[in-house]
């Protein structure tokens, strides 16, 4: 079978396509470049879209040391109009997106392969090095992603937006093993990656590098609007967040609610930030749309251990979800991910 594999120029993408070769597959790997300068510039931090010359460097040295071809794609244009575009949409509504998502729905599993084909790559699957694992069901025709085996590293709360025509079309060669096992492969093969550090997250800098926005001087408020401080502006902060508010108190402060209209972050205590239920919509499924109400887990972070929840269809394309024990931080924006035991259900993006 001939493979293309994403390829980052870390050592998961890089092990999954030294296995798939291994296999004895034809492996062809692809970068996809999302810098554009001219978009933003002066960047404080370090990101997956930061400048990237070095990864595809290193990612070319990689493909060279495998002996597969690799092929760099350029993916700017649509990243900046999908990802970057919706991040500062969602921040200037006073809600919390979730770009990895977005990114890989619609850009590296969608833009990167499309594009391949378009300049003339053929190639039966698409791969990539996220720690899921991936079935048909043939109860319900349809194909589900698994957790990871990896308890600390599954990716598969990232992947919950993949259509079932790209989950057609997908491998994930590294759902059923740990980064640790990865990491020996590599060092086994002698390449250079095993013991670079992990890719960091969307973007580790000010979040205003990437938004963008001019200051607008606002206040922070408690529950019963009494002003404790001042702030540049509602979208440099989140619900949940506890660092870089500069307010003392007798404990520890947390975004509680944000009110884009008066500019105001709302600060309280952790049981402020406690919510025993949320709404979501946009759901993308992988079981048949469900029509009645349905026990599961559910996670609405990536690094949350699934907790117990039960699900309540509302007929218009909206449900509800409650949790046996209430959550801190439901942020709007980010994603409601549910799970049978390992094997996902589907999920939907957070209202309130």
């Amino acid at each position: 079978m001939k493979i293309l594999v994403g390829m980052s120029g870390g050592v998961d993408s890089t092990v999954a396509a030294m296995l798939l070769k291994q296999q004895g597959h034809e492996v062809i790997g692809a970068t996809m470049s999302v810098w554009d300068k001219q978009e933003l510039e002066n960047l404080s931090g370090h990101g997956c879209f930061a400048p990237a010359q070095d990864d595809i460097k290193e990612a070319q040295k990689i493909c060279s040391q495998l002996d597969i071809p690799h092929i760099v794609v350029d993916c700017r244009e649509q990243y900046r109009r999908i990802v970057l575009s919706n991040f500062r949409n969602e921040y200037k509504l006073g809600r919390t997106p979730n770009p990895c998502v977005i990114c890989n729905s619609n850009i590296k599993f969608q833009v990167l392969p499309e594009a391949a084909k378009q300049s003339g790559i053929i190639f039966d699957k698409f791969a990539t090095g996220h720690y899921a694992r991936l079935r048909y069901n043939d109860t319900t025709n349809m194909y589900q992603i698994l957790r990871g085996l990896d308890e600390k590293k599954d990716q598969s709360y990232f992947l919950y937006r993949l259509s079932q025509t790209q989950l057609s079309k997908i491998l994930l060669p590294l759902g059923d093993k740990t980064k640790t096992e990865i990491r020996a492969l590599a060092k086994l093969a002698g390449l250079e990656v095993s013991d670079k550090p992990d890719s960091q997250d969307f973007y580790s800098g000010a979040l205003n590098d990437v938004l963008q926005f001019p200051p607008r001087p606002g206040h922070f408020v408690d529950p019963n609007g009494r002003v404790l401080g001042t702030h540049q502006g509602y979208w440099n902060f989140t619900i949940g967040q506890r660092r870089g508010l500069g307010i003392s108190a007798d404990r520890p402060l947390y975004v509680t609610s944000i009110n884009k209209d008066k500019n105001e972050v709302v600060l309280g205590y952790i049981e402020d930030s406690l919510k025993s239920e949320l709404i979501a919509n946009n759901w993308v499924w992988q079981i048949p749309t469900p029509l009645q109400k349905f026990s599961c887990l559910a996670r609405i972070r990536s690094s949350q251990i699934p907790t117990d929840a039960t699900v309540y269809p509302s007929g218009d394309s909206t449900f509800k979800a409650t949790f046996t024990t209430p959550q801190s931080a439901v942020t709007p924006g980010q994603s409601v991910v549910l799970y049978d035991k390992d094997a996902m259900l589907g999920g939907g993006i957070i209202e309130c």
